[in-house]
């Protein structure tokens, strides 16, 4: 078994939220023995065709934490997503909290500042967030001891987030009848794509699984818990033995048929700055489109 500092009898109170634009399930998670909570993978919302952003889904999490009476001591990004953008610094100016990333964001901003251009102003070093985690690091919610594992291969940045016996993975996993996410973005990678994946499936068996993504495969209900026990006897893309040789070719003919996320390029703008929105010189909120960049 692996050496990870294990706490199953820690039971936390997790709560979903689906946003039906973005197939993305933030979390509320709330450790047991206290008020303290964590959000995971807020949504802004945007109407990208109006360049228009609003906040309904990020004020009903907020809402949730106020009505429960929780303390938010931290807000979690599993990764630079592609395809949603972050509220975190709108959630954390109402109730507090430090926002948390993978370290290897520094390499997602340095590819993604050269594909939009930035100027020297905007900071590659990760200072746009208040935590940057590194593999293994463990920090705490409330009473509840939290560890971090670093799975890259969807980006360099991805990581899990296990507090008692629920895990986030952000996209390194979907449920089993989803498989698994696109490994072809600048940083991806298939094979460590896989092999970040039997890392996560070292967890016990019983050891709880929450998405980031559900699309609802074949017209099923949307769904975003599981367990380590039915992804690995039933993940269509990495359960039931499948080999690393399998999956990297498998992966990589699909992904060279998959067209760009819709928001890919208003997200990567703003997530890799921690959830804020670019500005122009004037200082008026602006997004940029980089011709033939991606």
């Amino acid at each position: 078994m692996t050496a990870f500092p294990l706490r199953m009898d820690i039971h936390p109170e997790v709560h979903g939220f689906f946003d039906k634009d973005t197939n993305t399930i933030s979390y509320l998670v709330r450790d047991p023995s206290s008020d303290a909570c964590a959000i995971i993978d807020s949504v802004m919302d945007i109407d990208y065709s109006a360049g228009r952003i609003t906040h309904d889904h990020a004020d009903e999490l907020i809402r949730q934490v106020r009505d429960r009476g929780l303390r938010l001591e931290w807000i979690i990004e599993t990764h630079v997503h592609a395809d949603h953008l972050s509220a975190a610094p709108y959630i954390q100016e109402r109730l507090g909290g430090r926002i948390g990333i993978g370290a290897q964001i520094m390499v997602v901003q340095d590819t993604f500042g050269k594909i939009f251009n930035e100027g020297t102003e905007f900071q590659r070093d990760g200072s746009q967030f208040d935590r940057l985690f590194e593999d293994g690091d463990r920090y705490m919610v409330g009473n509840m001891p939290v560890f971090a594992i670093h799975t890259p291969g969807h980006t360099p940045a991805c990581m899990v987030h296990v507090m008692g016996d629920a895990a986030f993975v952000g996209d390194t996993l979907f449920m089993p009848d989803g498989g698994s996410a696109r490994a072809d973005f600048p940083g991806g990678d298939a094979g460590v794509l896989f092999d970040s994946i039997q890392r996560v499936l070292t967890l016990p068996d019983e050891m709880r699984l929450f998405m980031c993504h559900d699309y609802g495969p074949n017209g099923r209900d949307i769904q975003w818990q599981t367990t380590v026990a039915e992804e690995k006897a039933h993940n269509i893309h990495v359960g039931n033995g499948r080999t690393r040789e399998e999956f990297v070719r498998f992966r990589t003919e699909r992904d060279a048929t998959l067209a760009m996320p819709r928001l890919i390029i208003p997200s990567l703008q703003v997530n890799m700055r921690g959830g804020e929105v670019p500005t122009d010189r004037d200082g008026r909120p602006m997004l940029k489109v980089p011709v033939n960049g991606l």
